[in-house]
């Protein structure tokens, strides 16, 4: 093919694209592929933040860097959207004497945001501004300020920081989830590495990811656009220049980009933010069931009489639970939820979280093949009700007991020891706390509370909040062997 020849080809090539574009812009004009996203970084970038947060942190804490407990096997913040943390200047001399006292040090960390309002609302990750002591924020123009955590969600990673203004802060527009495509083009802003305002670019890869293991209630957008250490919290924007998405979490062997990213749906998280408004605190819907893990393909529904795949099976109904008062049992096949059809255990899951507590919920379930409507009466998640006390979610119940804890994996319950056994794994003890002079210490297996055997986080916590007394009962296994401790639960 000669040079002339091919350079029409490209001609064509370009002109077949721009037309494919069109439409995108919301003027209806054409796409400039000579300055690419220049509008919407223009429009975006100065309404995303970078985020600086310091804590407190015992001096020795064995997992204060590169802890197992954390997403994919090591410190959650560090390898996805962290730097390592390092201790500041005039940190303590770890030869000088304890002199009974718990050495100290700073630590430090780092991710994005963006400015949702003019009264200086902020949107981020749980991970970004959990459990920190100070949170700093810098705009695109230079400004700082100091930030509020008004409230984080670590179920869904959605977390509220407020700063105080004139109400001149730039402000980005809010798109929808609902409208987005798969295909469709995508933008990432934040600061990876520390390199403030970088502008990504890519496409959705795909929508209503779950069973990854991130969060607890997972409907991701996955995207190639890059994302990197440091973007976590910031912005994922349509061709428009609205948020889609809030940047979350990477699936990476090596700890950078390899092309698959997760954002929270915008939606999901305007909802979050609305509840930390009102209350500091997110309450679901729950109905008190037991989903058999897996789909309910048609050889299983056959099993219990229907004929068609789809819905979720119960595998065990909560005695005295909203879902038993209103007449379900275990092996009903769940198949729609207020008229629409429920698709699998996930995204019922959510569904019934978003359902807020003493609405009623209508059921089209299927017993022994044939159809059966049930009323029931949504309550409150049994988490969220034991931690209603304060806005942290589960860092509120930390810090009521002193602790917290991880699920044991199975690399983890390798790396400790613990092969074949169930439970929690005690991640970290405030050195401050009743549990620490008490002996409990990272690394520990929690295998009973209150004399319940626990298997999972849902079961700590629930066996937790059940408590009468203020205090727990745990029984705890160690390498050396198995314990009982008592210990006190604060206000």
């Amino acid at each position: 093919m000669t040079r002339g020849r091919l350079m029409k080809v490209v001609a064509v090539l370009v002109a077949v694209a721009a037309l494919g574009f069109e439409g995108f812009a919301k003027d209806g004009g054409a796409f400039d592929f000579r300055k690419g996203f220049a509008g919407v970084a223009a429009k975006a970038t100065p309404a995303v933040v970078f985020i600086q947060v310091e804590k407190q942190v015992p001096v020795g804490n064995m997992y204060s860097f590169n802890n197992p407990f954390d997403l994919f096997g090591e410190d959650f913040a560090e390898r996805f959207f962290g730097v390592p943390r390092q201790a500041r200047p005039g940190q303590p001399d770890r030869r000088a004497p304890n002199r009974g006292r718990q050495q100290m040090y700073r630590q430090t960390g780092q991710g994005s945001g963006f400015i949702i309002s003019k009264d200086g609302y902020i949107l981020t990750n749980t991970h970004v501004v959990g459990d920190v002591d100070k949170i700093t924020v810098r705009l695109a123009d230079g400004r700082e300020f100091q930030a509020k955590r008004i409230g984080a969600d670590p179920r869904t990673e959605v977390a509220l920081i407020k700063v105080e203004s004139e109400g001149d802060l730039p402000v980005l527009e809010i798109g929808s989830t609902e409208d987005l495509q798969i295909g469709e083009w995508v933008i990432a802003i934040g600061n990876p590495f520390g390199l403030k305002e970088t502008l990504t670019v890519g496409v959705v890869s795909a929508k209503g990811r779950s069973n990854i293991g991130i969060t607890d209630y997972e409907d991701f957008i996955q995207t190639d656009a890059a994302i990197n250490p440091g973007n976590s919290g910031g912005p994922l924007l349509n061709i428009d220049g609205e948020v889609v998405g809030i940047n979350t979490a990477i699936f990476s062997r090596s700890g950078g980009y390899m092309g698959i990213g997760f954002a929270v749906p915008i939606d999901m998280a305007m909802s979050i933010k609305e509840q930390l408004v009102a209350s500091g605190k997110v309450t679901r819907g729950y109905i008190g069931v037991f989903l058999n893990p897996g789909e309910v393909t048609e050889e299983m529904a056959r099993s219990f009489g229907r004929s068609e795949a789809g819905g979720v099976l119960i595998a065990e109904v909560e005695k005295e639970g909203p879902a038993d008062k209103a007449g379900i049992r275990s092996g009903d096949i769940l198949a729609e939820l207020n008229g629409a059809k429920i698709k699998d255990n996930t995204s019922f899951r959510n569904e019934v979280a978003r359902i807020m507590p003493n609405k009623k919920a209508e059921i089209t379930l299927y017993r022994d093949g044939k159809p059966k409507k049930v009323t029931v009466t949504v309550g409150t998640f049994p988490d969220d009700a034991a931690l209603a006390g304060g806005p942290q979610g589960v860092e509120g119940l930390a810090e009521r007991i002193g602790f917290e804890v991880q699920e044991l994996t199975e690399d983890v319950a390798q790396q400790l020891g613990y092969e074949g056994a169930s439970g929690v794994v005690v991640s970290d003890v405030d050195p401050a706390s009743a549990a620490y002079e008490k002996g409990l210490r990272a690394g520990m297996l929690i295998i009973e509370v209150n004399r319940s055997e626990v298997k999972s986080i849902r079961d700590f916590e629930k066996a937790v909040g059940k408590g009468k007394d203020k205090s727990v009962l745990l029984r705890v296994k160690t390498r050396e062997g198995t314990l009982f401790m008592n210990l006190p639960i604060s206000d």
